[in-house]
């Protein structure tokens, strides 16, 4: 019951916002993928078995005559769609779970340190590069930012999911681009007039309006909701990843702050964890943290030149 009291209206309304649109995404892929003439079998693929009664499920003939039907490069599209989709609802499903604040972290087991502060709020020391988030209500470890489409902050708990459904969020925005880029060809090539321009903007104006039909409206609002999302997603990728590789928080970034550049491998080892290389794979995969988010390795400072002596 503690994991379900947390599902208040902050994070439950974001989350199931970025659900909508996330499963709104994934429909549209799965309609172009299923009716794109270009990802269709080659004629006569499967008029071999025509005239013949269907195998049994889950016998080598019924996994051929899938294929025939289907097609290879369709089956190839749907099974890269079901893992990057699998990927974002498992980093997005553990990044909820993994809270990344003080709550059931016994701090008071750990030696009040230099530069430790006092939190008026929680009533509690709390560590370095940790910082109260008012939405949250609550200190987070290693607190980066509040994440306004995910409904909680992101810290040293929970940053390894954070960022992975991000770089799978990319990967799965960039495969409806590609798919729908038909679409964008096609109203490029009819030129810019002001019902293409309004297709491509505001498509919501000419359907409210009769001008075009509820089909035509939910593949251009998916493909234009595709296009911008995947801008901004990879503005927030490419910053990320650049604060991982120099140890920063955003907050750290934001002010000039520093000192816990530890090289980049060692830096991505801190919030990925030691099987860094395969926590992109699966969430599932274990990677253990090195750190608890309490204490922080330091970068050693360069060697003093001998002093002269006079």
């Amino acid at each position: 019951m503690g994991f379900l009291v947390r599902f208040e209206p902050a994070l439950c309304t974001p989350l199931c916002l970025t659900s909508i649109m996330i499963l709104s995404v994934s429909l549209e892929m799965v309609h172009v993928i299923l009716t794109d003439p270009r990802l269709a079998p080659s004629p006569g693929a499967g008029s071999a078995g025509q005239g013949l009664e269907p195998e049994p499920w889950g016998t080598p003939q019924a996994a051929d005559g899938l294929v025939q039907t289907l097609g290879t490069r369709r089956i190839a599209h749907l099974a890269f769609l079901a893992f990057v989709l699998g990927n974002v609802v498992g980093n997005l499903c553990l990044f909820v779970r993994r809270s990344p604040s003080i709550r059931g972290v016994f701090l008071a087991g750990q030696a009040v340190g230099q530069g430790w502060s006092y939190c008026y709020v929680c009533e509690s020391h709390v560590p370095q590069r940790c910082g109260h988030c008012h939405d949250c209500k609550a200190c987070v470890l290693r607190r980066d930012h509040h994440c306004v489409l995910f409904g909680q902050c992101v810290g040293h708990a929970n940053y390894r999911y954070y960022l992975c459904c991000l770089a799978h969020l990319w990967l799965g925005l960039l495969h409806a681009i590609t798919l729908n880029a038909d679409l964008f060809l096609s109203l490029h090539n009819q030129g810019l007039s002001l019902h293409n321009l309004l297709l491509l903007f505001i498509p919501w104006a000419l359907f409210f309006t009769g001008q075009v039909g509820l089909s035509t409206f939910a593949v251009a609002f998916v493909a234009d909701t595709c296009l911008l999302c995947f801008l901004l997603v990879s503005a927030f990728l490419v910053f990320h990843l650049q604060l991982l590789r120099r140890g920063l928080t955003t907050r750290e970034w934001s002010v000039g702050s520093g000192g816990y550049d530890l090289g980049w491998r060692e830096n991505v080892a801190q919030l990925l964890g030691h099987r860094w290389y395969l926590t992109w794979l699966c969430p599932l995969l274990p990677s253990t943290l090195p750190g608890d988010g309490i204490t922080f390795q330091l970068r050693p400072l360069p060697p003093q030149p001998p002093g002269h002596v006079y």
